[in-house]
């Protein structure tokens, strides 16, 4: 091999992880077990710095463990992060920054931030879009829902979730599943 072909080899080989991470077929990933099958979530670090972090650190703290998807509506989003297994809120933890200008768009299969009407009151609470939802992205007259991530394995149980029966549970008046889908386990996947 001449020193031209090793040195182009060695810097694909110092690229390729950039390129595979780019790609979306490395980096951290986070399984979530529960009640209705496992999915896993893929966090862009990249475009979404502040809320991955802070969604990696409430998986580092077991923060989802117990919690359910209090807020499912059909071809629309499914959301947890908030309330037990009884239907009881959780305590808020700290907000961050709305990142919702980052490039990343509210496409079917995508993870993102809720929050209340406050452009940063986002904290813990996430959805998973069912549907495109181009309707939650940024305008520029209004903040949109910052995107920080994606399923990568186990759209079909989210698919699943986004299909129960909905009603009433506890404090929530509407569109929280009726038998609790609960999130028993989460774990980061290197």
């Amino acid at each position: 091999m001449t020193r031209f072909s090793i040195v182009g080899f060695l810097f694909c080989l110092a690229l390729a992880p950039a390129f595979a991470n780019a790609q979306g077929q490395t980096g951290t990933r986070v399984r979530f077990e529960t009640t209705l099958g496992n999915f896993v979530i893929q966090p862009d670090t990249e475009r979404a710095p502040l809320t991955s972090e802070r969604f990696l650190e409430n998986v580092r703290d077991g923060y989802y463990a117990g919690t359910v998807f209090h807020r499912v509506v059909n071809n629309f989003v499914a959301q947890a992060g908030g309330y037990t297994s009884d239907y009881l809120p959780l305590p808020e933890r700290a907000t961050v920054a709305n990142e919702s200008g980052n490039g990343l768009s509210n496409r079917r299969g995508t993870v993102g931030l809720a929050r209340t009407g406050e452009p940063h009151s986002g904290n813990a609470q996430f959805y998973v879009n069912l549907v495109d939802n181009p309707a939650l992205d940024p305008q520029p007259s209004r903040w949109g829902y910052a995107v920080f991530g994606r399923i990568v394995e186990g759209m079909d149980v989210i698919d699943r979730i986004g299909h129960v029966a909905t009603g009433a549970r506890g404090e929530l008046t509407q569109d929280a599943p009726l038998e609790p889908i609960v999130i028993k386990k989460t774990e980061i996947l290197r």
